[in-house]
């Protein structure tokens, strides 16, 4: 069965001066790939993994270059154009994707970067993109472990923090006290899930978290120590930005390791920062 708007491995059924046609099976007989697109020494039989679309003529084809993004995904995409239509999104193929002014949140503005879901209409067959996320996002969370590593794509700021969009099914927050680096819209990170709430709705951090984490600081606080001489200009009340700088976690991550640390005796602290004792060197 042909996958409008994914990759499908094809069987070359019919060689043409234009390019060479495909089996497009019992619903589209035969589908073209242009010869711009067809591999060198191609033979019949052979078989090809391409994306198929419809072109502005409304006739199905096939190429062998890559999108941007899927059917099916969430991605972050640029606007090329807009017109009375709706805005054109660059796709990485010739055509370009529209997505309707009924799919637009607010105006899009040619230039700018926007997070889009990526489906088929049903009465074109066209591949056409939508800005309204959470009508494509799952109502009901999937299964989740706390500190599980998820894959995150950036797609909107608020007053408390960033949303997200989890394993490109579900929706989180990472809380603005929780993030010690710059984050884009569209941007792709790698992040942990906080917590799932009783009302379903995730937490994210971007660091992973429990004890197990300070464990891994300790570590690695105490060889950022021995690298720069025993000692770092550091304290509890330096900016929460120099200790993600230099450690990648949230101060109260820090915190935590530096008093394990302590505790235990491997480390000083003094007014000016924490060292390696001298008996410790």
């Amino acid at each position: 069965m042909i996958e409008i708007g994914k990759i499908n491995q094809l069987r070359v059924v019919k060689h043409v001066d234009f390019g060479v046609y495909l089996d497009g099976g019992d619903e589209y007989n035969e589908i073209l790939l242009p010869r711009r697109y067809v591999p060198n020494d191609c033979q019949i039989n052979d078989t090809i993994d391409v994306f198929i679309y419809f072109d502005s003529e409304d006739r199905i084809i096939a190429t062998t270059e890559t999108p941007f993004a899927m059917v099916g995904d969430f991605a972050a995409l640029l606007v090329k154009s807009a017109s009375s239509i709706g805005a054109f999104l660059d796709l990485g193929l010739q055509k370009d994707l529209l997505v309707p002014f009924s799919e637009q949140k607010l105006p899009m503005t040619e230039g700018e970067t926007y997070v889009v879901y990526l489906y088929v209409d049903e009465l074109t067959k066209r591949i056409v993109g939508s800005a309204k996320l959470d009508k494509f996002l799952k109502k009901t969370p999937g299964t989740y472990q706390e500190g599980q590593q998820v894959d995150l794509l950036i797609c909107q700021q608020t007053d408390l923090g960033y949303k997200a969009i989890i394993n490109n099914t579900d929706s989180g927050l990472l809380y603005k006290g929780e993030v010690f680096q710059p984050l884009a819209i569209g941007e792709k990170i790698k992040g942990f899930v906080n917590k799932v709430r009783d009302d379903g709705k995730i937490d994210l951090i971007l660091h992973k978290p429990g004890y197990e984490k300070v464990n891994d600081i300790s570590t690695l606080i105490l060889d950022k120590l021995k690298r720069e001489g025993g000692f770092i200009a550091v304290t509890d009340k330096s900016p929460s930005e120099i200790i993600y700088k230099l450690f990648g976690v949230s101060k109260k991550t820090y915190k935590k390791a530096v008093g394990a640390l302590f505790k235990d005796r491997h480390i000083a602290i003094t007014d000016k920062g924490i060292k390696i004792p001298d008996e410790k060197r």
